[in-house]
C-alpha cells in the first residue's frame, strides 16, 4: 500500500464526523457495555444510555449488537431508530419493524401444493392502530423466533407525548415479561422524561451514564486506530491528546485524523507531540462552523486587551465536579497559568455573566444563587474547542 493510499485509509479509523460502528476499532465503556448486556439478559429489564451530547453514546448503540452473546437457538436482532422531531410514536416503531423480517410458510394450491416460504415484513404485525399494547403483541411474536432489541437514538428530539408513550410501551413489556429490550439513547434529562409519567417504569431500566471518557479510555482511541494502522505512538503525544480531548472522543478523533495523516504522508512510523502540535490548526479550521460562530461571538470585543478570550479558554481548563460544573474560584489558576498574572473573581465574574446572556451566546449555564453560582459549557463541544485555541494562540504549551 502506498502513501497515499494508506493515507486515505486514516479517515476510515478516526472518525469525527460519525460514530463509530466497528468493534474492532471502539474503544473504552466497558461498564457501560457490560451494564447495557446486563439489562438485556434479564427478561422484563430495559436500558435507558444518557449523557452529555459528544461522549459516544451513539458508538456505543452502533456496536452493541456485535458484543451481545447468541441466546440458545434464538438471534439476536437490533433495530435501531434514529429519531427526530417530527416523529410521532407510531413512525418510530415503524422504522424499527421495518428492519425485522420473518418467513411465512404457505401451501400450495391442490392437494399436492408444494410448501413455500416467503419473507413478510415486521410492519404486518404492528396491525392498523399501532398502540403500547401492539407493540407488545407484535414483539411478544417476533421473540419467538428471535431476541429483539430495539435501540431509540436520539430520543430527546421526541415530542413529550411520544415519549411518554414509549414509557407505557417499557411498563407493559415489563409487566408481561416479553423477552424484548428497548435501548433509549438520549441527554442527561432522557431518564426524567421517561419516568415523569410513570415512577413504576424506573423499576423495568437500567440507567446508563455516559460520562466524559477517562484519560485511559481516550489512550485506547489512540493507540486502538494507530495499531490499526501500524503504527506506533509516544508517550507525550497520548498525554496532549488527552488534554486536548477533554474527555469527548470526537475531538480524540479529529486530532488524531489530521495528526496521524501527517504522520502517514511524512513517512514515519511513530504518533509524535511534534505531529499533534501540528495537526491544530487544521482540527481548528476544520471544527464544526457552529462552534466557530459560537467562539467568535462569545470572545469578541473591540478593546484590544479585553479578557474574553482568556477567561473562556481558562474557563475550559478548570476542574469540574462530576457533573462537569465548576466555580468562579476554578478559573483563578487557569487565568494565571494562561496570563501570567494573578487576577481575583471581581475582575473576570462580569465575563463569566455575559457568558451565560444571549449577548455571548450563551456559552455557559449557570446555576446556584449569589456567591455561589457554578457554570458549565451548554454545548460540551466548546470545551476542547476552547482548549485548542488556547494552544493555538500560545496562551496554552504542551509538553
Amino acid at each position: 500500500m502506498d502513501l497515499f493510499e494508506q493515507s486515505l485509509r486514516v479517515s476510515k479509523v478516526f472518525t469525527p464526523t460519525a460514530p463509530v460502528d466497528e468493534k474492532a476499532l471502539f474503544a473504552g465503556r466497558r461498564h457501560q457495555l457490560k451494564r447495557v448486556i446486563d439489562a438485556v439478559n434479564q427478561k422484563g429489564q430495559h436500558a435507558v444510555i444518557h449523557g452529555e451530547r459528544g461522549v459516544g453514546k451513539t458508538s456505543l448503540a452502533n456496536v452493541l449488537a456485535s458484543f451481545l452473546p447468541a441466546t440458545g437457538q434464538r438471534q439476536i436482532i437490533t433495530p435501531r431508530v434514529n429519531c427526530d422531531s417530527s416523529d410521532t410514536f407510531a413512525s418510530v416503531f415503524e422504522k424499527a419493524f421495518q428492519e425485522i423480517s420473518l418467513l411465512r410458510s404457505q401451501i400450495g394450491v391442490g392437494f399436492t401444493g408444494a410448501q413455500r416460504v416467503e419473507p413478510v415484513s415486521g410492519l404486518e404485525l404492528l396491525g392498523p392502530s399501532i398502540s403500547p399494547d401492539s407493540i407488545r403483541r407484535a414483539l411478544t411474536v417476533v421473540s419467538q423466533w428471535f431476541q429483539p432489541v430495539v435501540v431509540l437514538d436520539e430520543f430527546d428530539r421526541l415530542d413529550d407525548d411520544v415519549k411518554h408513550a414509549v414509557a407505557d410501551t417499557i411498563k407493559s413489556l415489563s409487566d408481561h415479561g416479553v423477552d424484548a429490550t428497548l435501548v433509549v439513547v438520549g441527554v442527561a434529562d432522557t431518564v426524567v422524561d421517561l419516568i415523569r409519567e410513570h415512577a413504576s417504569v424506573e423499576r423495568a431500566m437500567t440507567q446508563v451514564h455516559m460520562p466524559r471518557m477517562s484519560t485511559a479510555e481516550i489512550s485506547e482511541i489512540v493507540e486502538t486506530g494507530c495499531r490499526h494502522l501500524g503504527l506506533t505512538v509516544s508517550g507525550k503525544a497520548l498525554s496532549s491528546v488527552q488534554m486536548l480531548a477533554q474527555g469527548l472522543p470526537h475531538y480524540a478523533h479529529l486530532i488524531c485524523l489530521y495528526a496521524v495523516r501527517h504522520v502517514v504522508e511524512s513517512g514515519n512510523s511513530e504518533l509524535s507531540l511534534a505531529a499533534v502540535n501540528t495537526a491544530i490548526d487544521e482540527a481548528v479550521v476544520n471544527s464544526q462552523h457552529s462552534i466557530q460562530h459560537l467562539y467568535h461571538q462569545a470572545t469578541m470585543s473591540p478593546r484590544r486587551d479585553n479578557l474574553f478570550t482568556d477567561v473562556l479558554i481558562a474557563c475550559a481548563m478548570a476542574e469540574t465536579d462530576q457533573m462537569g460544573y465548576f466555580a468562579a474560584q476554578d478559573v483563578r489558576e487557569p487565568m494565571r497559568q494562561i496570563t501570567g498574572k494573578e487576577y481575583d473573581i471581581p475582575s473576570f465574574s462580569q465575563h463569566l455573566k455575559e457568558f451565560t446572556e444571549d449577548k455571548r451566546g450563551p456559552i455557559l449555564k449557570k446555576i446556584g444563587t449569589p456567591r455561589r453560582y457554578r457554570f458549565r459549557f451548554i454545548n460540551p463541544l466548546m470545551q476542547p474547542y476552547a482548549v485548542m485555541q488556547g494552544v493555538k494562540t500560545g496562551r496554552l504549551v504542551i509538553r
